[in-house]
């Protein structure tokens, strides 16, 4: 079984009022693909997953978006209080190693068919059919041991 069917029917549980089922499924999701993808977030039709999800993370107050892609590595928090939320429109492309994050009382909105780079952090909406990419990197001068 695919870690999406896992997590449709964990989620399909939740909403049937099955909550110790929808953990346990939960629970074996993340134990077959390394993830976390909670029973509460909202998932529309048509999401992709890939390479089996390992290593996402997907908490609750998160509501997904119909066509939506997610490659692995993906963290999706919603600031860890129930005024946060985070929601991730209808046709969005989602990077490996992402990191979008809600603040605290925060409500953040990627908009339909915006596309997040790999490795970006995001902690501000994204505009429809924006790209949000990650910092340029810098290279740090190595110390040396002088002896």
């Amino acid at each position: 079984m695919s870690p999406l069917k896992l997590w449709r029917a964990s989620i399909a549980l939740h909403g049937r009022g099955h909550q110790r089922m929808a953990r346990l499924l939960q629970r074996l999701n993340t134990l077959m693909y390394g993830n976390s993808l909670s029973p509460r977030a909202t998932v529309g039709p048509g999401l992709w997953l890939g390479h089996h999800a390992f290593g996402t993370v997907v908490q609750e107050n998160v509501r997904i978006g119909a066509d939506v892609t997610i490659w692995h590595n993906v963290t999706l928090e919603a600031g860890g209080d129930s005024a946060s939320s985070l929601t991730i429109e209808d046709g969005v492309k989602i990077g490996a190693s992402a990191v979008i994050a809600a603040r605290p009382g925060q409500a953040l909105r990627i908009g339909r068919g915006a596309r997040v780079g790999a490795g970006a952090v995001v902690n501000e909406d994204v505009p429809d059919g924006a790209t949000a990419v990650a910092a340029r990197t810098r290279v740090i001068e190595a110390e040396t041991d002088e002896v």
